[in-house]
C-alpha cells in the first residue's frame, strides 16, 4: 500500500471513529519501530455496544471502498476490539482496558499524527 492510500485508509477510519463519538483518537506511526504495521489508531468508547459500534462503522465505511480488514479480534467481549487493515491496527477499548493496556507509553517511540 503506497502512503497516499494509507493516508486515505487513516482518514476513512477516523471519519468512521468521530461519526460515533469515539473518545481520546490517537494515531502513533510506528513504521520505523515494528514490521507488524505502520500505524496504531488508539481509541476508547464508552460501553460495550458503543465500541461494537464503532468497530461496526469502521468495518462498513472502509467495505464501501473494497478494503476489508485481515482479521477482526475481540468484538463479542468488546472490551478490546482489534482490527487488522494490513499497515494500520485500529484498538477499540473501553476505558479501563485502555488505561491498563495503556498502548500509547509503550509505543511512545513512535510519532503522533495528526489528521
Amino acid at each position: 500500500m503506497n502512503s497516499s492510500e494509507t493516508t486515505n485508509h487513516l482518514k476513512l477510519i477516523i471519519d468512521a471513529l468521530e461519526d460515533k463519538k469515539a473518545e481520546n483518537i490517537q494515531i502513533i506511526d510506528i513504521s520505523e519501530l515494528s514490521i507488524v504495521a505502520d500505524y496504531f489508531v488508539i481509541t476508547n468508547g464508552a460501553n460495550k455496544s458503543q465500541i461494537q459500534a464503532l468497530s461496526d462503522n469502521v468495518e462498513e465505511k472502509l467495505a464501501a471502498q473494497k478494503i476489508t480488514p485481515r482479521n477482526i479480534e475481540g468484538y463479542n467481549t468488546a472490551n478490546w476490539i482489534l482490527m487488522d487493515y494490513n499497515d494500520i491496527l485500529v484498538h477499540i477499548f473501553d476505558a479501563e482496558s485502555r488505561g491498563f493496556y495503556d498502548l500509547e507509553r509503550m509505543w511512545r517511540d513512535g510519532k503522533i499524527v495528526e489528521i
